[in-house]
């Protein structure tokens, strides 16, 4: 499921509308480096979703929900009343906020999958109050929403630098800028991490550890084990969010490889698997269909009733995942939770 790699294209200061130019002091605290994927790439990429179409079952990349419409719509789920995640984390970062940038210290901040970086903005208010230095390194595919975040974000706090990288995390990971300050914190917030299934886990949270020298600190958010009800509701939403979320990524396809997808004859199903303790999402055929991709020259046949898996979110014991970290050499140095145990932040240090 991590994002494959790209290449570099270009790398510019923050222009969001080319004929209105920002303010030069906006500017020169903004580099924008965009990582496309090259045509190479581009192929291999359509083939995993040519794989996947041709498994039984059959299943896509979770990494094909987040085009622009797809991210916006992401972060619209996570103002759900019934999305308890960003709420409890946002509770737990409010409360421990202060012990976190006392420790790091002046950093490299690098968020993985920042989106609107809201929840970011609670580490930046710490830093600031505290009158602690640090550079901004937000990663994630949508350049919209980067570039628009980053633009405000540079309004709102007058002393930060920021180093937005449009790009993969795998890709980010091993093309890190140079850092400018003594030590580097990765953050890894919002449960992404259950998004891996265990193998992808283990190679994502390796190239975490090779992105850190000693001493450098890794802060990730996961989801606890809960009941059955709480978890399913999250996935299921009484105004539809996640179902448009989860069919979304057909109309990417539709874009991305000329597809002809139709919507109407698909639905959103999500349940939990409490033997693998992990949220399903899947994406159901109404009937029986035939699909065409026609940049892939590649035809898929579904019938009625039958799934393709689209994400899995898996749910995690605190013992189990600090055991998991620490076999990368990211030693959990502090942990914290909400009165229920219903989320979890984690504070590692890579071991020196």
């Amino acid at each position: 499921m991590l994002p494959s790699s790209s290449s570099i294209r270009d790398r510019h200061p923050l222009n969001i509308n080319p004929d209105v130019p920002l303010p030069t002091i906006l500017r020169d605290r903004l580099t924008m480096e965009y990582r496309t994927q090259p045509e190479t790439e581009t192929i291999r990429e359509g083939q995993d979703v040519v794989l996947g179409l041709s498994a039984t079952p059959k299943s896509l990349p979770p990494k094909y929900f987040y085009d622009d419409r797809g991210s916006k719509l992401f972060e619209a789920i996570t103002q759900l009343p019934e999305y308890y995640l960003t709420r409890t984390e946002t509770t737990i970062l409010q409360n421990c906020v202060s012990a976190i940038a006392a420790r790091v210290g002046p950093c490299d901040l690098i968020e993985l999958g920042s989106g609107s970086s809201t929840k970011t903005r609670i580490l930046l208010d710490a830093y600031r109050q505290l009158n602690i230095h640090l550079r901004y390194v937000p990663v994630d595919v949508s350049g919209s929403m980067l570039e628009e975040t980053a633009h405000l974000l540079l309004q709102e706090y007058p002393q930060l630098s920021i180093h937005g990288l449009v790009s993969t995390y795998e890709n980010a990971l091993a093309n890190l800028p140079d850092r400018i300050h003594p030590s580097r914190m990765i953050a890894f917030i919002g449960s992404t991490l259950g998004n891996l299934a265990l193998h992808e886990c283990e190679t994502f949270l390796g190239h975490v550890s090779a992105a850190l020298q000693p001493n450098d600190h890794f802060l990730l958010g996961i989801d606890l084990h809960k009941d059955t009800a709480i978890l399913e509701a999250a996935y299921n939403d009484s105004q539809g969010i996640t179902a448009a979320f989860n069919l979304n990524m057909l109309d990417h396809l539709n874009w991305r490889f000329q597809g002809n997808f139709d919507l109407r004859h698909f639905r959103h199903v999500s349940f939990y698997n409490t033997r693998d303790r992990q949220i399903e999402m899947h994406i159901e055929s109404l009937r029986s269909q035939i699909v065409n991709l026609r940049s892939l020259e590649f035809t898929a046949t579904f019938a009625t009733g039958e799934k393709l898996l689209s994400e899995i979110s898996r749910k995690f014991e605190i013992p189990e995942i600090q055991e998991t970290l620490s076999k990368h050499h990211l030693n959990a140095v502090e942990t914290f939770t909400d009165s229920q145990r219903w989320f979890a932040l984690i504070l590692c240090q890579k071991k020196p």
